[in-house]
């Protein structure tokens, strides 16, 4: 069924912002986006479905009363959004700045979709459900101005900084080796953490204080790109001064918006200050400078009275920035970030490829957690086998919390657990297109059906 709700959504107000008096107001930091997501107690009659779907019991209010989110608590992953029946809850919309900063000819607007988005974009339309439209998002994204840097692209990157740094921890705990470029290993210990997630990292932030040495350094697909399209792509392939570039994700999440904000992820104008490409006093920009959900890519199409639907499904050579590997396009549902980074860490340890039948068991799909052990012959031990174990989990309400309490039982049990915040992966994400009421899903134990 296609989407028949439009979402409602509000714009970021002066208060949006933390206000001054510390570096903290609550638990976030000055700078940081608060109420990206809220309940329009107007519109709530208090049927008490979105707290079910809270990761982290960040709604308050009873059966029958109106209910609220409690700042602090919330990760804004979104999944009481898209569980909502009565269309109350809410979400920060940036359609508005994005549309005036298209309509600026001195502006490059660089348009980021994640994989999770080319199987639901059309589904804002009237289209089924997981039906791709890849080449048909990307000619609408054109038309409406943008230049496409496909998210998979640096998706492939985060799997080689991922990958990477999986192998050198191998290095350091399992085989024992020892060199300066292992060092930094030492500091974070198994089991090994993927870092995709913006919701799975908040909540770790907020509640799992104890795992974030665990986690990978490696930043989000989404963030590598803004970084990347502020330096090294603002040089070789815009050939433009990085403050004319206008990066948007185009994205299934709504914690991207969060995590866009953030103040830490502002690399490219530091790199650009520190390499002379701008001058010291260059007020400070962010590599992300607007976060947009599936459901508002969806509007702003609406407002320039374009439906991808009817968009060419051809496109000829791909540029430098939409070239990307299967291991990207698998990103978006469980199990795909860890089924790419295993394919490159045991390529990287034994030297051969990982077959097809022995890494399907790493797919989560509608398992909240999946387990699995993955025997790699080590190279430089002439083929001697290590027992990799890994973990997939997605859906934080009961499935992340079962991980973590094994984990703190007994921290030998996994070496690389894959963390995904909405059931089933990205592709249920809280910024996707909506079900209409009579399709809610009101059990949060029964898992969401993919669309793809």
């Amino acid at each position: 069924m296609s989407s028949t709700i439009k979402v409602n959504t509000f714009l970021p107000g002066d208060n949006s912002y933390g206000e001054d008096g510390g570096a903290y107001q609550g638990n976030l930091r000055k700078g940081e986006l608060r109420g990206i997501i809220k309940i329009n107690r107007d519109k709530c009659v208090g049927c008490d479905t979105c707290s079910k779907f809270c990761p982290t019991q960040a709604i308050k209010g009873g059966l029958g009363a109106k209910h609220k989110i409690e700042e602090d608590a919330c990760v804004y992953c979104g999944q009481c959004l898209i569980a909502c029946p009565f269309n109350a809850i809410e979400q920060m919309s940036f359609v508005d700045q994005v549309e005036r900063v298209l309509d600026d000819k001195t502006k490059t607007c660089v348009a980021h979709p994640s994989p999770a988005v080319r199987v639901s974009i059309c589904e804002e339309f009237g289209g089924k459900p997981g039906e791709l439209s890849t080449n048909q998002m990307v000619n609408a994204l054109e038309a409406l101005g943008f230049v496409v840097y496909d998210c998979n692209n640096s998706a492939d990157q985060t799997i080689l900084e991922e990958g990477t740094e999986f192998v050198k921890k191998v290095q350091y705990w399992l085989l024992g080796e020892r060199g300066p470029e292992l060092h930094e290993q030492s500091k974070h210990p198994f089991p090994h953490f993927t870092s995709c997630c913006p919701a799975w990292v908040k909540n770790a932030e907020t509640y799992h204080a104890d795992m974030l040495p665990h986690l990978s350094t490696a930043k989000s697909p989404i963030q590598m790109g803004g970084a990347l399209a502020k330096t090294w792509a603002a040089k070789h392939i815009f050939k433009k001064d990085p403050r004319d570039i206008y990066f948007v994700s185009v994205t299934p999440c709504t914690a991207k918006i969060f995590e866009a904000a953030r103040p830490e992820m502002n690399q490219g104008w530091r790199w650009a200050k520190a390499n002379g490409v701008i001058g010291k006093d260059t007020p400070s920009y962010q590599d992300v400078d607007a976060s947009l959900t599936a459901r508002d890519i969806a509007e702003l199409m609406r407002r320039k009275g374009i439906n991808p639907l009817l968009m060419s499904n051809e496109r000829g050579d791909r540029a430098p920035l939409e070239i990307y590997t299967g291991a990207a396009t698998i990103f978006g549902t469980s199990g795909g970030v860890m089924e790419a980074a295993l394919r490159t860490a045991y390529f990287a340890l034994s030297g051969e490829d990982l077959q097809n039948e022995n890494i399907t068991v790493v797919r989560g799909h509608n398992n909240a957690i999946v387990e699995a052990t993955i025997p790699v012959p080590i190279k430089k031990l002439g083929g001697k086998v290590v027992d990799i174990n890994i973990c997939v989990v997605n859906g934080a309400n009961q499935g992340l919390k079962e991980v973590l309490n094994r984990v703190r039982v007994n921290k030998n049990r996994y070496h690389f657990i894959e963390v995904m915040n909405c059931p089933g992966g990205c592709v249920n994400g809280g910024g996707q297109p909506v079900q209409s009421s009579g399709t809610a899903w009101l059990n949060p134990t029964t898992p969401l059906p993919l669309r793809a």
